[in-house]
């Protein structure tokens, strides 16, 4: 079982996929950062002072809090601003992968473009025309 598990460990798909988990791990971190301490000012700004991450509506008569974090110590609340930022940070995230995968498509389109045109200007090799001499001179032969 040992041997299996160092052998799964081990494949290349494993080790892409840990380094993405990392990678995405921090980049969420960033996309969070773009959102609560950019993107969401500016829109508070637009909006005259309003701060979604403040929004709820509380779900019993004892929360009377005026922030969110105070009102979830006090009981159960309906937070939605902080769902619509996180909303816009998926968002911001889901559009990011969207242009870094269609980069890629079209950087693996480029290569396969070059690759076709190599392998068409490429001479066939020696033996190919060789032999394709020799059909050639066969095929001009009178039959006997």
């Amino acid at each position: 079982m040992l041997n299996e598990f160092k052998a799964f460990i081990a494949r290349g798909n494993v080790m892409d996929l840990a380094v993405g988990v990392i990678i995405g791990g921090a980049f969420g971190g960033i996309v969070k950062s773009l959102v609560e301490d950019i993107i969401m000012p500016i829109v508070g700004a637009i909006f005259g002072g309003f701060d979604f991450s403040n929004h709820f509506l509380p779900l019993s008569s004892a929360v009377n809090a005026p922030t969110l974090a105070g009102a979830r110590a006090q009981g159960a609340v309906f937070a939605y601003g902080n769902f619509i930022t996180v909303l816009i940070n998926f968002l911001i995230l889901a559009w990011i992968i969207f242009l870094m995968v269609k980069g890629v498509n079209a950087l693996q389109k480029q290569v396969a473009r070059k690759e076709e045109k190599a392998a068409e200007a490429a001479p066939p090799p020696a033996d190919v025309q060789l032999l394709t001499e020799i059909r050639d001179l066969l095929a001009r032969r009178p039959a006997a």
